[in-house]
């Protein structure tokens, strides 16, 4: 099992869709989730309808890979690091019992992306806590083991500050470019957001772009750009090179 976990539905599609992808190809069980609703984003409607509009989106991308979506029903620009959102990142973590967990970037330019990045690392390790009680309905056993952790490219490649943002790794995704396309089209609401928010008129494009300016850097027509958390006690070893082979491609630091 990959769990994928972004803050806002549409942000794992940006982020890591094309890996996940190649995932599935090779047997591996996916499943999305997001910490919040998306109910911030939408300069039209209000909070309630644009987040039943965004579930069913998310649903719909999510099914491309034959993979469930889950919200964990935080509100945007409202999520915080305490125990209620802590127990719901860890229940999440216990019921998917998976393999992998990708994330987003601690670097991200928003502090929302920043916190889930935080609150999933906390649940990967926490989760096999035996006496870390969830306080959820009917609450999953504890894991057997950590999790391994990847934490996705900071969206659009760049910190808060505009800087490019330093990768342990690059998947080439060239072959499954279509089918995070795909996956995104579901997300028809935010066109109109990201022209407004973002002044991106075409979101396609600009995931596009970024994963084609991720390419460049190694070689390749398209790629998406990952760290590992390496710190104790995660497993460090490079799993996604021993799943993808040579789509996976290692940065050599001297």
């Amino acid at each position: 099992m990959v769990l994928a976990v972004g803050t806002h539905p549409d942000d794992v599609e940006f982020l890591v869709a094309g890996t996940l992808a190649l995932l599935r190809d090779r047997g591996y069980a996916i499943c999305i989730a997001t910490m919040c609703a998306g109910d911030m984003g939408s300069m039209e409607l209000r909070g309630p309808e644009i987040s039943r509009k965004r579930f069913q989106e998310a649903s719909n991308a999510a099914l491309v890979l034959g993979a469930p979506y889950i919200c964990l029903g935080e509100s945007d620009l409202h999520l915080i690091f305490d125990n209620p959102t802590r127990s719901k990142a860890v229940e999440l973590v216990r019921k998917a019992d998976p393999l992998i967990v990708m994330t987003h970037s601690p670097q991200d330019y928003m502090l929302d992306h920043q916190l889930t990045a935080n609150l999933m690392w906390d649940a990967c390790f926490s989760a096999s806590v035996p006496n870390y009680e969830t306080n959820q309905v009917n609450p999953a056993k504890p894991t057997s083991s950590i999790p391994y952790l990847i934490y996705a490219d900071a969206l659009g490649g760049t910190d808060r500050f505009g800087r490019r943002t330093e990768v342990d790794f690059y998947v080439d995704i060239t072959s499954t470019i279509n089918v995070k396309e795909e996956m995104l089209v579901h997300h028809e609401s935010q066109r109109s957001w990201l022209r407004a928010q973002h002044s991106v008129d075409h979101y396609i494009l600009q995931m596009k772009g970024w994963s084609e300016a991720r390419g460049t850097e190694v070689g390749v027509r398209y790629a998406e750009a990952f760290r590992q958390h390496g710190g104790h006690p995660f497993p460090s070893d490079k799993i996604l090179e021993r799943i993808l082979g040579p789509l996976c491609k290692y940065v050599v630091r001297l």
